[in-house]
């Protein structure tokens, strides 16, 4: 039996979107994500006298025996143990969480920044960006390999955010509302798959691909410009091309392509992919929060797992 003592702390983050830039990104174009916020990452701390243990959906166990899709967490944790000065034994570990796993919603960033709160919190010590970035990379890096950083940079933003790799990050203001519809394929998205075929066409298809690459980034070039003026009818334009661009590259798939047709037969404003792509999950930009409501039924209909309707606020 675990014995507890009265000392509790916790740290959560939301979800997040791409809402431009997917996949482009890696190659040093700019990328757009928004705050996702209806689905989030709790992490929950308590002082323990045995060794360590993590407690989440499929685990609950010793830190150090943690199966292989929480090592990155593990590592996190010590990590974040090792900077703050702290042994690695002591500690209770909740982790719950409502975002989907695997479906490019940031559910690794998410809950890795919600466990490094969490920590931090309990020990009573400021956590600095720059080491709340730092250590979310570490599991960041078990669950994608070389990510980008935008996962990290979204889910610790209430604002959308202009994303460049190697370029400081900015937030972007809002004209006026979006009304964002998601939906779930109900597939793990195959995120590693869709990132080696895009550098698979990159190396035997350069030109093509090379010009998709370069069309997402004037995507998300446009795409800010109607944020920032407020042009919801471009906005859902440049969603439909981002789409078609990332349907050449090959990261679409039937499932996905789908309930994109079925949003925008609904009338949506635009409808795409968002996140990696060869499952996870799409997006559509409705007009008002009554046809996001008839969208999101919509994609039920057509098949989806979930969906999701929110209005993303300009302040």
């Amino acid at each position: 039996m675990i014995q507890l003592s009265q000392k509790t702390a916790t740290g959560s983050a939301h979800g997040k979107l791409i809402l431009t830039g997917e996949h482009a990104v890696v190659y040093g174009m700019p990328a757009i994500a928004l705050p996702f916020p209806l689905v989030k990452a709790v992490s929950t701390v308590e002082e323990i006298a045995d060794e360590s243990v993590i407690s989440c959906e499929y685990y609950d166990g010793p830190l150090n025996q943690v199966p292989e899709k929480l090592r990155g967490i593990a590592a996190c944790i010590k990590e974040a143990l090792k900077v703050l000065h702290k042994p690695q034994k002591g500690l209770w570990i909740r982790l719950n969480t409502s975002i989907p796993i695997g479906r490019g919603l940031g559910s690794s960033a998410a809950i890795a920044m919600a466990v490094v709160k969490s920590l931090y919190s309990f020990y009573g010590a400021a956590l600095s960006q720059k080491d709340l970035m730092t250590l979310v990379h570490i599991a960041e890096s078990y669950a994608h390999g070389n990510p980008s950083g935008i996962d990290t940079a979204a889910v610790s933003s209430d604002f959308p955010i202009w994303f460049q790799r190697g370029k400081r990050l900015k937030q972007l203001q809002l004209a006026r509302p979006l009304f964002m519809v998601i939906a779930d394929t109900g597939r793990i998205g195959d995120t590693h798959s869709a990132v080696s075929i895009v550098r698979k066409n990159y190396k035997y298809k350069p030109e093509s691909t090379k010009k998709s690459l370069k069309q997402l980034g004037y995507i998300s070039l446009e795409t800010k410009n109607a944020l920032v003026n407020g042009n919801v009818n471009s906005l859902g334009s440049l969603m439909n091309r981002a789409h078609t661009e990332l349907s050449e590259l090959g990261v679409s798939d039937n499932g996905i392509d789908k309930l994109v047709h079925a949003a925008r037969k609904e009338g949506a404003l635009g409808a795409k992919l968002t996140g990696g792509g060869r499952g996870g999950c799409m997006m559509a930009l409705a007009h008002n929060l009554t046809q996001s409501k008839e969208i999101a039924n919509a994609l039920m209909k057509a098949g989806a797992r979930n969906a999701w309707y929110f209005k993303l606020k300009t302040d």
